[in-house]
């Protein structure tokens, strides 16, 4: 099913009739005194579902739940909602709940170790949901009953749920299609999300190509440093925010688990790319974490510091020289007047070696997108709506939209990269009209005037 279609029917049945298929009134978290936990947990009481908030200790859970508070603000998530420990009140929790929702750490280990106990004490018709961010759903339910890998399902909502509503919904092998249907509707209609299937491969679809363009700029950052390389791929190239800023927000130990994950699972015609930096890794093993440790590639104080690479130590923004780089104000100033067109051509006949480096970064996500069609998501619309509504950057299809086939075509041929199949093909034929024709979405959004 198709986003764009979620209010027709699906067969013979009606929206209505795939919604009433099964009872959703009572979700158990797992996890929820964890940033996605709790605010997933809030999702579900605006939304009028009772929600058991479940951690290590009830003392963690009420963490959670005050935090969830906090987040959207609103009575609502207290007034139908209560807190437990593992020990003493998961097994009460889970028996009635409806839907059993996972978001502890991103280790196997544990996971496995709470499904344990999911299965011994769950309904056989519970749904069990997991927001793993890019481990195998067919993995997980390794080894389960029948009942408990036919309801199992990969729900990845992004950070923060409450503000990001693309989510990724990711069946096993043994998941029942049905209640995937089930859930694609009740999450879009329910709790406002733009749900995109994805096949059940690492990294799944937005965080497979938008942590390769995050790992990529971080190599690069060792050889031209971050300050440069946030600066060329930068807000006026379709996204809300900068990679390597982006890198110091999400954590860097998060992104060492995904782009671990991938390099390992999923090689591919980019595979050195989505290998972490040593650096990087040295830093992490010394507790560098990004903003949650005070810095990463940056720090911020009084003054902006910036990360050497080769020296790990911290250096003044104002100490490092930069080229003027003109084509990157005149491309933002384009933008900020709604002449999208005409600032990303700016963008791709800039000379020079940075507008160059540039270009590379941004073929190369392009392309690497428009491969993943058939392995990471049924069609390029998939990919499209996780990076705009996920990420918030320009769908790969709206930036070629905006730069034109032909000109995207000879910017990936220009960084040294096979065309992706359905792009050739597309500019052979002469195709002359748009990739991304999503009504929803306004896709000036993407294009920050800064």
């Amino acid at each position: 099913m198709t986003p764009a279609l979620i209010d027709q029917p699906i067969s013979s049945k009606t929206v209505q009739d795939v919604l009433n298929s099964r009872p959703l009134k009572k979700v158990a978290i797992l996890g929820a005194n964890g940033t996605m936990g709790f605010q997933s947990a809030a999702l579900f009481t605006l939304a009028g579902v009772e929600v058991v908030f479940l951690a290590r200790t009830r003392e963690k859970a009420q963490e959670g739940l005050a935090a969830a508070e906090r987040g959207v603000r609103s009575t609502t998530v207290s007034m139908l909602s209560s807190c437990g420990s593992y020990d003493e009140d998961m097994e009460g929790a889970i028996a009635d709940a409806d839907m059993i929702f996972e978001a502890v750490a991103e280790d196997l280990t544990i996971k496995n170790a709470l499904f344990d106990k999911v299965e011994k004490w769950r309904r056989d018709d519970s749904i069990v949901s997991t927001v793993t961010s890019g481990l195998s759903i067919t993995k997980l339910a390794e080894g389960r009953s029948d009942s408990f890998r036919k309801n199992f399902v990969g729900l990845h909502f992004f950070n923060p749920p409450n503000v990001i509503t693309g989510t990724e919904i990711i069946a096993g092998a043994d998941t029942d299609p049905e209640l995937v249907d089930y859930l694609e509707l009740y999450c879009t209609k329910k709790l406002g999300r733009v749900m995109i299937r994805t096949f059940d491969t690492a990294g799944f679809a937005g965080n497979r190509v938008g942590f390769k363009v995050l790992n990529e700029c971080a190599i690069l950052a060792e050889e031209y440093g971050p300050l440069l390389i946030d600066r060329l791929v930068g807000p006026y190239t379709g996204r809300a925010m900068s990679p390597l800023a982006t890198a110091d927000l999400v954590g860097w130990d998060v992104h060492k688990a995904i782009v671990d994950n991938i390099h390992e699972n999923a090689p591919d015609e980019v595979h050195a790319t989505l290998k972490l930096p040593t650096y990087m890794q040295e830093l992490i093993d010394g507790g560098t974490l990004g903003n949650k440790t005070g810095g990463g590639f940056f720090k911020r104080g009084e003054e902006k510091l910036v990360l050497d690479p080769k020296s790990k130590d911290y250096i003044p923004a104002s100490s490092i020289p930069l080229p003027e780089s003109k084509f990157i104000k005149d491309a933002a100033f384009l933008h900020s007047i709604g002449e999208y067109e005409r600032g990303m051509a700016v963008f791709v006949d800039a000379p020079g070696d940075d507008a160059k480096l540039a270009r590379k970064v941004i073929a190369g996500y392009i392309a690497y997108a428009f491969n993943r069609v058939g392995e990471a998501t049924e069609t390029i619309t998939g990919i499209d709506l996780i990076m705009g509504c996920g990420f918030n950057w320009a769908p790969p299809s709206v930036l070629v939209d905006t730069i034109g086939l032909s000109k995207t075509v000879a910017m990936i041929q220009e960084a040294g990269l096979d065309v992706p199949s359905i792009l050739g093909d597309a500019a052979n034929a002469g195709r002359t009209d748009k990739f991304f024709n999503d009504p929803r979405i306004n896709v000036g959004k993407f294009f920050v005037a800064k």
